[in-house]
Parts: structure tokens; sequence; C-alpha cells
């Protein structure tokens, strides 16, 4: 199939775009002895956690347990969990991973601990726990050392549990490394080992190095990247793998065109790039509005653009996002399909 028969909108995955970016990414971790974690919020598919994992990952990051679960379905044996996890079902669930695979988690507050301590009791098969901490993002995470110490000293203390080390999701800030280091001073200070410190976020993947003391590295979005990205200095949009295929359905002024891709397929996030897409071809294209089904676009910079019923390809503000909307993707080299993919862990938000 070619793309251009494709029915619309449609999900496509340009595989030699998302194959040189996993090796650059993979090229950069090997010469920096800085092993990945590679995050699969953003591709959702088993296969290219594989194919991260055959080039030199040690394992992928998941963010709730339902992408978990589909990935060690699918055969993958080392995953770390990024959220806190409440609540008696989800325990059970993480159990249950815990009994197939090698599965860590973190946790950034006492009840959380406590959780873990009442679920998991077998000192022969500890659960590895790490503590979250903000490292400025403003999000999850201890504020202090002194916050990081009372939490490794729950973990460490309970028969069931091991406490790894620390987590961090880090804004782009060269205060980050010392703020970790604060933290695992703390906690070593007190006799209790900091084996792991992770961080991640693919806006700082090449200069992820540069931050003292991590030991592993979990960017997500460089598989595909994205407008935002971009923006933040992630490579050119000629990396973007992941683009929306979408058909010009209106054309109401010679100003204006209207597309079959609304905010359903889009998503509706805003990045520091004008509009909600680029436009691939037609760079003076700007999407100016989405709503549920349509995409509205400026064209009147454009010195040509698409007739009613002809198709343009969208390079997504936020690819994330995307893929989850999408129940499967078209993968792409050139301008020939070469398979459709189910996105096995769409939906997986619990």
């Amino acid at each position: 199939m070619k793309i251009a028969d494709v029915e619309t909108p449609a999900l496509l995955i340009d595989l030699d775009r998302a194959e040189a970016n996993m090796k650059r990414a993979q090229d950069y971790a090997d010469a920096h002895d800085l092993p990945l974690r590679p995050h699969i919020k953003t591709h959702r598919l088993p296969r290219f956690a594989k194919a991260q994992i055959t080039l030199g990952a040690r394992g992928i990051t998941c963010q709730k347990l339902g992408e978990a679960e589909v990935m060690a379905d699918a055969g993958i044996a080392d995953i770390l969990v990024t959220y806190n996890i409440l609540g008696t079902a989800k325990l059970d669930r993480l159990a249950d991973l815990h009994a197939r695979i090698r599965i860590a988690v973190v946790a950034d507050n006492a009840p959380v601990i406590e959780g873990y301590q009442a679920r998991f009791d077998d000192p022969d098969h500890p659960l590895g726990v790490m503590v979250e901490c903000d490292t400025g993002a403003g999000r999850n995470g201890v504020q202090t050392p002194e916050e990081a110490l009372v939490l490794a000293r729950m973990i460490d203390a309970a028969p069931g549990l091991r406490f790894l080390g620390l987590m961090t999701y880090p804004p782009r800030d060269d205060r980050v490394g010392a703020r970790l280091a604060g933290m695992k001073e703390a906690i070593e200070a007190d006799g209790i080992a900091v084996r792991e410190i992770s961080s991640g976020g693919s806006p700082g993947l090449y200069s992820a190095h540069e931050t003292a003391g991590i030991t592993e590295y979990r960017p997500g979005t460089y598989i595909y990247s994205d407008r935002m990205q971009v923006a933040a200095g992630l490579g050119t949009l000629e990396d973007c793998a992941l683009s929306v295929l979408a058909t010009v359905v209106s054309r109401p002024t010679a100003e204006r065109a209207v597309l079959d891709a609304g905010s359903k397929a889009l998503a509706a996030d805003l990045s520091a790039l004008p509009g909600h897409g680029h436009v691939m071809g037609h760079p003076d294209a700007v999407l100016t509005g989405l709503s549920e089904e349509h995409a509205v676009v400026d064209i009147s910079a454009c010195k040509d653009f698409p007739a009613i019923g002809e198709k343009v390809r969208i390079v997504p503000n936020h690819a994330c996002v995307v893929t989850n909307l999408f129940d499967s993707a078209r993968m792409i080299r050139g301008s020939g399909v070469e398979e459709t993919v189910r996105i096995a862990a769409r939906g997986c938000s619990q």
C-alpha cells in the first residue's frame, strides 16, 4: 500500500527515522558509559521496546502498571514503573508482575511505602524501590535531603523491600546534579547505600552525561520526536518520525483550509512554535485551531496548498499524546506502508 491510499486521519511512523533516532541515542549513551532505560510512553509498542533493548538499553520505563503488564506479556523482563502505586487492586497487580519479571517502583511519600511494606514481605525476593526526588521540575518528589533520608530509612527497614536509590524527572537546570548529590550524601551518611540514580527526559538527552552521579537515563519522546522536542533543541523536524496523515476536506476561503484531523487525532497541546502542528512540505501553513474533527489551517502565506481531497502529513506538537489517540499505526518507509501495527499499550492509564 502507498501512503496516498491510506484512509485518514491515520498515524504514520517513519521506520527509517525512528531507527536512526534509537541508534543515535544508544551510540551517545555507549560513548559516555551511561545506561539507557527508555520510557515506552511515546511508542507504546513492544516491538520498539525490544528494539531499544537489542540496541543496548538495560530495560524499559513505564509510567503505569497497565503499560508494564503489556510489556511483560510481550517478554520484556526488566521494568521500572515511575509512578506512586496505591490501593489493594494495584498492589495485587504489582505483586503479579514482581513474581514473573524484575520490576522496580518509586515512592515520594510514606503512605505509598507503607502500602509496599504491607504487600511485600519476602526478604528472599524483595521489591526494589527508589525515592523520587523533585530536582526543580515541580511535579512529584521529595523536596529536601532530610525527606529523602526518612523514606530511604523506611524502605531499608522493610524486610520485603530493597532500597535501590534515587529517581528524578529533571528540569533543564545545571543545579540538578547538586540537588541529587545532596540527597545521596544525606542517605549514605546514615549508612544506606544509594546504588542507582535514575534521571530522564528527552530534551536533556544529549547532555545527560554532564550531570554527575546519574547511573541511568530514561528518555522517551526521542524515538519519534515532535515539535515540542524540536523547540527544546532535540534535533530538527527532519528527525520527527511520527506524523498524522489528513485530508483537505474544505477550502472555505482563499486563506483557509480545513483538514479531517482535529483534536481527536492531533491532541490540543501547544508548543513554543506557533500552531497545533507542522504541515510537512508547507512550512508557511499554520494550524490555527482544532475542534474535535476539524483542523483549521491558515494558508494565507502559502504559495500553494493541496486542493480538496488531497492529503497532507502533520508533525504534531506532542507525539506521546497523539500515539494514545489511535488504535493502530502504519509503519512506513519512503512512500510505502510496510505494515499496520496495533498500539498494544494504548489507553493503559491504570
